[in-house]
């Protein structure tokens, strides 16, 4: 597709995931529901494979595209070489629900299954949905996160259709630039961010290693429109999900923003940012490392999140050169930062997404 669009650049997962899955799963499923499937067997093993009762086992794994590679893959081969030629997998591999059901289907969760699909939103909200499921009382573990793998033809002509893509392609590992200047636009990305949660009385009975607790999160619609974002329900979906976790602002030591790098975009969400917690707390956005993995986007960065308030080390925002000037943050640029000492150990996680899709996420440390 580089020959041919004005945008040369992706980020893909170099990885050969064969080393990782059979030969039949490599065939049955999609790109995407191979990542989430692997990511879901990583954290399933950090977690310490534990046991629990598979009715009271839950996924929910979001997706904005779902197996779109494979419906293109399949209609290409549709229209090249007829219908006896289309795989007996496509239907399987293309449905939406495609990685939320392998990971229950490999691992035994039998308490659902679900699907997300809130644009670049899916997979903060699905950690949400999880952590609700276990807070009723419907679940005692949810393996939740968010998927995408859709570098393709398609999805870069449409992005790219709207100029939401960076299109600077002599440089690539600096084309993304959350916050900066002279941001031209986001680098489309591919990958999976997944988390385990429990409820606390399993966690204690089985001697778990807890990493964080999701204090609380908020999911809101702008119901404005179906492309830009709305800055007011931004700032109330973080209010929401501070309201939740029973929080003030104080009590956010730092910020994920979803920051994708577009100018419009960085710069809304900037001044929802400062209008919730102000210009003081560090803010940042690691888009500017891995490019933007959509639905996989939000849980990711509940992952990174998750590993600050381990660490007590932020990583920083690759490529602000000269921060945008409309933008009044604490922007930690290049690097990894060491937290000051006493910051408040909680961390709040913004994801948004065409069709006015907003979730906020409170994350604490242990």
């Amino acid at each position: 597709w580089a020959a041919r669009l004005p945008v040369k650049i992706a980020g893909q997962v170099r990885a050969d995931l064969s080393q990782h899955l059979s030969t039949r799963e490599m065939k049955r499923m999609d790109r995407c529901g191979q990542l989430a499937l692997i990511a879901a067997r990583e954290a399933w093993a950090q977690a310490g494979s534990p046991e629990v009762d598979p009715e009271r086992f839950a996924v929910v794994i979001g997706s904005a595209y779902g197996g779109l590679g494979s419906t293109i893959e399949q209609d290409r081969t549709l229209a090249e070489s007829g219908p006896r030629k289309v795989s007996p997998h496509t239907l399987t591999r293309l449905m939406a629900n495609g990685p939320a059901a392998w990971v229950s289907i490999d691992l035994g969760a039998r308490g659902g299954a679900r699907t997300p699909v809130s644009a670049c939103a899916s997979g903060a909200e699905a950690i949400v949905q999880g952590a609700e499921m276990i807070r009723s009382g419907a679940a005692d573990v949810v393996i939740a996160g968010g998927v995408d793998a859709s570098v393709n033809d398609l999805v870069i002509s449409g992005f790219a259709q709207i100029r939401a893509l960076s299109t600077h392609a002599a440089d690539p590992q600096r084309a993304s630039r959350p916050f900066d200047g002279g941001r031209d636009g986001f680098v489309l990305a591919e990958g999976a961010g997944v988390v385990v949660l429990e409820s606390e009385e399993h966690a204690r009975a089985r001697g778990a290693a807890v990493l964080g607790a999701v204090a609380g999160g908020a999911v809101t619609s702008d119901a404005n429109d179906i492309v830009a974002a709305d800055p007011a329900m931004q700032r109330r979906v973080m209010q929401k999900a501070l309201d939740s976790a029973g929080m003030q602002p104080s009590d956010i030591g730092f910020v994920h923003a979803h920051a994708t790098s577009t100018p419009v975009g960085d710069r809304l969400e900037g001044q929802a940012v400062s209008a919730v917690f102000g210009s003081h707390v560090p803010v940042t956005s690691t888009k500017g490392h891995t490019g933007h993995l959509l639905g996989g986007a939000g849980a990711l960065a509940a992952v990174v999140v998750l590993e600050a308030l381990r660490t007590g080390l932020l990583p920083g925002t690759l490529n602000v050169d000269s921060l945008d000037p409309e933008v009044d943050l604490n922007v930690v640029t290049e690097g990894t930062h060491r937290l000051p000492p006493g910051y408040a150990p909680a961390g709040l996680v913004n994801a948004f997404g065409f069709g006015g899709h907003s979730v906020a996420l409170v994350i604490a440390g242990r």
